[in-house]
């Protein structure tokens, strides 16, 4: 047994100074039989489940390799395969140069460990402007960028107009049209909101925009950074209005035991009136075939009320998806900054025209062949003055737990807002 693992010990190293041999040029960089640099770079959108993301990637590295001297090799996984291999490559300190990461908490291992290198000097460089507002603090971390993020979800109130037509309602743009919205529909026998809080996520981005527009964009970021409390007045006066929802029959019967997929189901078959969800499904309300197009042409959106006349309908729950991430310990650092600046730079209009993903960077809809959903969509981003990051990413795993369930406790009025608010401050204290 002991010689077995010797031999494969010596093998392993045998194999690590082949490679080095093989892949270092006269200049000791990473390269090619040509002198060329060469950046790996992996990423998990495979042709077969993201056709589309896969061809996007294949054409901006052609075009990449073509404008400069340097190569990429490339490696594609499944995003659980992804998840794994990123994990087992960071522990053997063998990242690729140039791959692919989740923001907020889950960079917090590869930060610590010194794995993923700071991008300040990118940003710096003009790139920062790039970006929408609020997006690239989901990758800070003390002070320093480790991510470039590509995709970005924001959250709305989608709308069936027929449903609002049929009654002679308008979009609200303040708490009390909604609740006159609600109360109308109610009166005649109509479901108001869909909502399946089973999945306790769908409440928290109805609280968490209550506490923004009554608190401001900072103020739930501050009580969970430890630098405000929960226990501030802004946030239990957004506890207690979502009891007040609750208690105005805002949302569908039963919805703390219906799972999002049944909410977004009875929205899709217009058995409610509206459905809060993210960009995600942007495709079901446009694009998608499989929907009817009578149903794609009868959905609209608003941006969440202000409340009591505060707040800022332009400040955003949402969150990007993945970014980019440059290895510290890269043998090609500059090759891999420079090849990851231009992919953000390649990507956002690609993305959104030929993907239907919203990018984090900011792009012109009106220019681009695009249903008047995402050009509206895009409008707002552009003029979007904060984005706040979903407040259980935003916090510790055990945090983020309890939140949840206080959240389903919260809608079911099983919980005060004042001892919502206080059980929340005892978990993130622990």
């Amino acid at each position: 047994m002991m010689k077995k693992k010797a031999f494969t010990v010596l093998a392993v190293v045998f194999l690590v100074l082949l490679v080095a041999v093989g892949c270092s040029n006269s200049d000791g960089e990473t390269g090619n039989s040509n002198g060329q640099a060469t950046v790996d770079f992996m990423h998990l959108w495979p042709q077969g489940s993201s056709a589309e993301h896969y061809r996007i990637v294949n054409e901006i590295i052609a075009d990449f390799e073509e404008e400069t001297d340097i190569s990429i090799n490339l490696q594609v996984l499944s995003n659980e395969q992804y998840k794994d291999q990123i994990t087992v490559l960071s522990s053997s300190n063998e990242l690729p140069d140039v791959g692919m990461t989740w923001a907020a908490g889950y960079l917090d291992p590869f930060v610590e460990g010194e794995r993923f290198t700071p991008l300040d000097d990118l940003l710096d460089d003009g790139l920062r402007e790039q970006f929408v507002a609020g997006t690239l603090e989901a990758y800070e971390k003390d002070g320093s960028t480790y991510g470039l993020p590509l995709e970005l979800n924001t959250v709305y109130i989608y709308y069936n107009k027929q449903i609002f037509e049929e009654y002679g309602l308008t979009e609200p743009s303040t708490y009390d049209e909604l609740l006159e919205i609600v109360q109308t529909l109610n009166d005649n026998g109509e479901n108001a909101i869909a909502l399946g809080n089973r999945d306790r996520w769908t409440g928290s981005m109805w609280y968490m925009y209550l506490a923004d527009r009554i608190g401001g964009s900072d103020t739930l970021t501050n009580a969970i950074e430890r630098t405000g409390s929960f226990e501030d007045p802004a946030l239990v006066e957004a506890a207690a209005k979502v009891q007040e929802l609750v208690e105005n029959d805002a949302f569908v019967s039963g919805f703390n035991g219906l799972a999002d997929e049944e909410a977004k189901s009875m929205f899709m078959n217009e058995q409610s009136a509206m459905y809060m969800i993210a960009t995600w499904d942007l495709p079901n309300f446009t694009t998608n075939e499989d929907v009817p197009q009578e149903f794609r042409d009868s959905v609209g959106y608003f941006a969440f009320p202000t409340v009591e006349g505060a707040g800022d309908p332009n400040s955003f729950v949402g969150g990007p998806g993945v970014g980019l991430f440059v290895s510290e310990n890269s043998d090609v650092q500059e090759e891999a900054k420079q090849f990851a600046a231009y992919f953000i730079e390649q990507w956002g209009e690609r993305a959104v025209a030929e993907a239907g993903v919203i990018p984090a960077t900011i792009v012109d809809g009106a220019g681009l062949d695009l249903p008047e959903m995402y050009v509206e969509v895009l409008d707002d981003l552009n003029n979007a003055t904060n984005l706040t990051l979903y407040a259980d990413v935003q916090m510790t795993a055990a945090a983020a737990q309890e939140h949840l369930d206080l959240i389903q406790s919260l809608f079911g009025l099983q919980i005060t807002p004042e001892d919502f608010a206080e059980l929340h401050e005892r978990a993130l204290e622990e």
